[in-house]
């Protein structure tokens, strides 16, 4: 299942009263106190890349609107007392936390190869980083986790969360076919709030590199010239052959983070995205409004995760959670700061 909370979708789907309805536009879930919604296409979108002010306040308007019509809550009890409460705080909240984690050091990485997308696993230091990545934000709070297709983005996002000080189970959901569907059911509400839906979504893999891919980078080079190589991997618009240019890995990213996550942390949940160097420097180009010319300097090391905050309709950058214990890493907001007093109530 893809999580959302776009309800440009006609109908819903509920589990517990076996309702089931399909749109053109996708499948629209609600399971528990969680809203979700499966895109089953994409649309070629055109997206300006350089600005984020390039989209039109009616543009944005209606995005919210469509985000919050129907969407319910993921509740946590750790900052809530009831359903109906979480609501209410979810209505004026203002503020969101965003984490994003490249994922740690795979098979492939190690040997120096070019990986693109080939579903290649993490090494044991990928293992590592992913662990310490999820103690930097154990104490950051997490209702919604999306990761790429592939597997080594999809075990940093889990091994991160197993060291998380809340302990909510990360729940992989499958849109594959019915019976996926059907038989992934979780039928206890009392469970589903102790969970953390996990969607999963092509768009956010890494960027395809074509007849790159499989080959050690050092003898890419000394066959193509250095300066041929730096090009394909380091330029904006020019795919290596028969691969993806960043600026086309970013038309996919972009869209699916406009379309399906931005809309959790307007209706203030706070997200994970663990995915790759290039669909996150997409990300990050939207975020921080970089320019062409300024992304392809962007570097992003493996495993360290990076925090954002939503507030009040903009994305403001905090840099990288040091270490859990350090407190003033959680007061860069009021609500993250009251989140942690929570846990550490609620866990000594």
């Amino acid at each position: 299942m893809a999580c959302s909370a776009f309800h440009q979708t006609t109908g819903t789907l509920q589990y517990h009263h076996q309702l089931r309805q399909v749109s053109s536009s996708g499948i629209n879930i609600e399971c528990g106190n969680v809203s979700m919604k499966f895109p089953l296409k994409v649309s070629n979108l055109e997206i300006g890349l350089s600005r984020r002010g390039a989209y039109t306040g009616s543009e944005r308007s209606l995005r919210v609107i469509k985000a919050s019509s129907s969407q319910t809550s993921v509740v946590d009890p750790v900052s809530s007392q009831s359903n109906e409460g979480t609501n209410d705080l979810r209505k004026k909240s203002s503020e969101a936390a965003l984490i994003l984690i490249r994922h740690g050091e795979s098979l492939w990485n190690e040997k120096n190869l070019f990986t693109g997308c080939v579903d290649v696993p993490l090494t044991k230091k990928g293992v590592e980083e992913a662990i310490e990545a999820g103690k930097r934000i154990s104490n950051i709070p997490v209702d919604m986790i999306y990761t790429s297709a592939l597997i080594r983005a999809q075990m940093t996002a889990m091994l991160a969360m197993t060291q998380h000080r809340r302990k909510k189970v990360p729940i992989i959901m499958h849109n594959e076919n019915e019976q996926a569907r059907s038989w992934s059911q979780v039928f206890s509400d009392d469970t589903m709030k102790q969970s953390i839906p996990v969607i999963t979504a092509w768009q956010l893999n890494e960027r395809m590199y074509g007849e790159l891919q499989g080959l050690n980078k050092q003898e890419t080079a000394e066959r193509y010239g250095n300066d041929k190589v730096h090009e394909w991997r380091r330029s904006y618009d020019i795919p290596p052959p028969n691969g993806e240019s960043l600026e086309m890995c970013a038309e996919r990213a972009v869209a699916y983070f406009r379309d399906y996550i931005e809309p959790q942390l307007q209706s203030g949940r706070n997200v994970m995205i663990a995915a790759h160097g290039n669909s996150l420097r997409s990300i990050i180009m939207y975020l921080d409004e970089l320019t062409s010319q300024e992304v392809v300097s962007l570097e992003l090391s493996t495993g360290i995760p990076m925090l954002y905050i939503f507030k009040e309709g903009r994305f403001v950058r905090r840099g990288s959670p040091v270490a859990p214990s350090e407190a003033g890493v959680y007061a860069y907001t009021r609500t993250l700061a009251q989140y942690r007093q929570k846990l550490d109530d609620m866990l000594n």
